[in-house]
Formats: C-alpha cells, sequence, structure tokens
C-alpha cells in the first residue's frame, strides 16, 4: 500500500469523522493565553462559530485518530468488513495539526475520536498521549473532546479527564437489545459502566477536602453520548425515553441524536425508518422540551399512535394542537409553566414576560417587539388587545403550518 502524506490522510479521516456528533463547548473552565504561558483559548458562551449547511459545528479540528477497526458494527462505515479507504495518524501528526490549524485561525479546538486498533487500551493510550501532549508540551489551552472507549481500562479513562474538557462514551443503539443485534462485540453493561464512572470521578473532582481543597480537575464541560437513530426499529418513544434516562443517570450535558444513514452491504439488515435528518431535527427539539420546557415523554410521543413525533411539524406545535382545550392562554396571568408551553415563545420570551408584567399589561406588539414568534402563538393567546377568536380552534389550523403538499416525480 503507498505511503499517504498527512493531507491524504486528514481528507480520509476528517470525511470518516462526520458521523461523531460534536456541538459547542460550553460548560468548561474559560481559559486563554493572554498571560504569555500557553496557546488557545477557550470561551465560556460556546465556541463553536460556524456551522456546515446541515446545522453541524466545524468549529473544532474534527478528526479520527484512524478508521480501521476490529469491530464489526453493522452500522458503522468504518467496520472491519467496510471496503473503505483506511488511514491512520500518529500521535505526532495530530498534535501537529492541532497546534498548526490553531495559528492558522482554523480552528479553536479539537474533537478526536477513533476506530479501534490492536486493543481498546492501545487506542485509548494513544488519545490520551495526544491530549496529554498539547496540555503539557505545547501549552494548549483551547477545548479537547475525546470520543473515549467503555472497554479500555479505567485509569486510562481517568487520564483522559485531566486533559480533555469534555469526555463521551457512546450508547450506540436506543435499546441493549439492538446493541446485541447490530453490535455484538460491544456489551451495553460495560458501556454503562464507564459512563457511571466518568460521573463519580467528576462529582469527586468538585468536592473539597477537610483542608478546603478540590480535587484535580476532571472534564470539566462534562460527558455527553451519541446515539445512532433510524438504525434499528426504535421509536421516538423509545430513544426520548432512553435519553430521559441516561440525563438522570450520569447528568449528561447532551444526548447526540445521529441520522443512520444507508451504508453500503448493511442496509440489507438495518431497517432505515423516516427521512433521517428531519428526523434527528425533531428529536433534538423534543429533547430541548425535555430538558428545558418541562414536557415528559409521553406528552411529545403522544401525537401519533405509533409512537413517534410529526416530521412536518415541531413538536411543541404538535401538542398544542392536540391539546387545544387549554388554550388560549392569558400572557398577562398565565403560569410561566403553561407559557412555556405556547408554541412561538422560548425561554427567554417566556423570561421577559413574566419581567414586563409585574409593571404593566401586555399587549400584541409588546409580544412583538420582545421577538416571539407570534405567527405559531397568537392562535394560542390573549393579551390586551388581542384574541385569537375562532382562530384556535379551526379545522385548518394545522395546515397553516405545515408544509404544502407536493407533487413527486413518477421517474
Amino acid at each position: 500500500m503507498p505511503r499517504m502524506d498527512l493531507s491524504q490522510k486528514l481528507a480520509i479521516l476528517s470525511d470518516a469523522a462526520r458521523y461523531d456528533a460534536s456541538c459547542a463547548s460550553s460548560g468548561t473552565a474559560r481559559r486563554d493565553s493572554r498571560d504569555g504561558k500557553g496557546l488557545g483559548s477557550t470561551e465560556g458562551s460556546g465556541i463553536c462559530h460556524a456551522y456546515a449547511p446541515d446545522g453541524r459545528c466545524i468549529s473544532l479540528l474534527k478528526i479520527l485518530m484512524t478508521n480501521f477497526c476490529i469491530y464489526d458494527c453493522a452500522y458503522c462505515i468504518n467496520r472491519v468488513s467496510s471496503n473503505v479507504a483506511r488511514a491512520r495518524f500518529s500521535v505526532d501528526e495530530i498534535v501537529q495539526l492541532t497546534i498548526e490549524f490553531y495559528r492558522r485561525n482554523y480552528i479553536e479546538g479539537l474533537f478526536l475520536s477513533s476506530g479501534i486498533i490492536r486493543s481498546p487500551d492501545a487506542t485509548m493510550a494513544d488519545m490520551v498521549r495526544i491530549a496529554q501532549r498539547l496540555r503539557e508540551v505545547e501549552r494548549f489551552r483551547g477545548y479537547i473532546h475525546l470520543k473515549t472507549i467503555p472497554d479500555a481500562a479505567p485509569e486510562l479513562v481517568e487520564q483522559a479527564g485531566l486533559y480533555a474538557d469534555r469526555l463521551s462514551i457512546n450508547v450506540e443503539l436506543p435499546t441493549d437489545r439492538s446493541v446485541q443485534v447490530y453490535a455484538p462485540e460491544k456489551n451495553p453493561a460495560t458501556i454503562r459502566k464507564a459512563m457511571g464512572d466518568v460521573r463519580a470521578r467528576k462529582e469527586v473532582a468538585g468536592e473539597r477536602s477537610y483542608r478546603g481543597k478540590r480535587g484535580k480537575r476532571f472534564a470539566p464541560a462534562g460527558q455527553s453520548t451519541q446515539m445512532i437513530v433510524g438504525a434499528d426499529g426504535a421509536n421516538d418513544a423509545t430513544i426520548l425515553g432512553q435519553s430521559s434516562r441516561l440525563y438522570g443517570d450520569y447528568k449528561l450535558r447532551r444526548v447526540y441524536y445521529s441520522a443512520f444513514s444507508p451504508i453500503p452491504d448493511a442496509t440489507a439488515k438495518l431497517p432505515l425508518i423516516k427521512p433521517p435528518l428531519v428526523r434527528e431535527h425533531r428529536l433534538y427539539q423534543a429533547d430541548w422540551l425535555l430538558r428545558f420546557y418541562g414536557f415528559d415523554v409521553g406528552e411529545v410521543t403522544a401525537v401519533r399512535p405509533d409512537g413517534n413525533l410529526d416530521l412536518d411539524i415541531d413538536p411543541k406545535l404538535a401538542w398544542a394542537l392536540q391539546n387545544r382545550g387549554l388554550f388560549p392562554v392569558d400572557v398577562n396571568r398565565a403560569a410561566k409553566e403553561m407559557l412555556l408551553r405556547v408554541p412561538g415563545f422560548g425561554t427567554r420570551i417566556v423570561g421577559r414576560i413574566l419581567s414586563s408584567r409585574r409593571h404593566r399589561r401586555l399587549r400584541y406588539d409588546d409580544l412583538l417587539r420582545m421577538g416571539a414568534l407570534l405567527k405559531k402563538a397568537k392562535a394560542f393567546i390573549i393579551a390586551d388587545g388581542w384574541s385569537p377568536g375562532a382562530l384556535t380552534d379551526s379545522a385548518d389550523l394545522r395546515a397553516r403550518f405545515a408544509p404544502p403538499p407536493e407533487q413527486l416525480s413518477l421517474f
């Protein structure tokens, strides 16, 4: 096999990394290099400024250490039986790329994942060496996110947390049964144990000793996980129910949903359901409702009898249309919990409403100036000078928001 140069490896391994979901660095410690003792910085509000056309963040150097893998997960393009071009970075090459890309202002951090080569321990040890070199030799203070390997020795994962801002361990699929069928070399119990170990180490790091000192910094931006959706037959209620348990059990910062796309040689045994990117988007919206708007899984997935989300409209609007008897709500009197359920009202808008109405009654124009999406909200609210009348119960209300019917080509 001909020897590859760095640019060829980068083309292969950055493309292979697109299946790993990652996003902002919010939640990590603030660091900068203004004291002249290091290189790079993080921002408390998140460093992800640039987004690809499909909405994915591209401000990190997002690569695999290698796309060689000893496992044969049916849904993975890099599985051992897949006929794809292979490449592998050395530790030195990734350190060099990260520093040179940062100096050219291309990136502000590193997202590093890898296929499994030789063994989980050998792979994890190389990833830890990369993070250690960046921090201790290059004095890199930018953001580092490491995808850790649950089968690796616990002490290696612990070392990774000392250098990385965020760790993530993939749960792979929504149910243990699906993991056993499509990724038989992976053990759901091992994955959960590794996630539990990361949570425990982070909690210990946040505690003070009897002398008032904190433990060593450990993954200050917490941990996240990734779930492949659409590769098995799990419906959205199952997916969101699993996510809700993961948030509670492991105090995750995020669950990333990665839409399964057909992969050569694998699609025959993997049932692809729903337009994948649209479904992924709706799951993120529903996930947000569960975390910040007071909804539960049963509410957001009760709109359809099959337990799946409505693809044509967002899940909050779908819920409101199914529960019209609770609307319209008076923005000058309704409780916060009910205002959060109004389509077109985000958490910031609700905060502004609650703050403003302490001093005066709110009119329709006031809501408009606050930034509320009144095209969605107006059918579900009452304000001074505004009442939706029969609009709330109109038969064609859903049609006002759903995309128009489209004539598909026969050829």
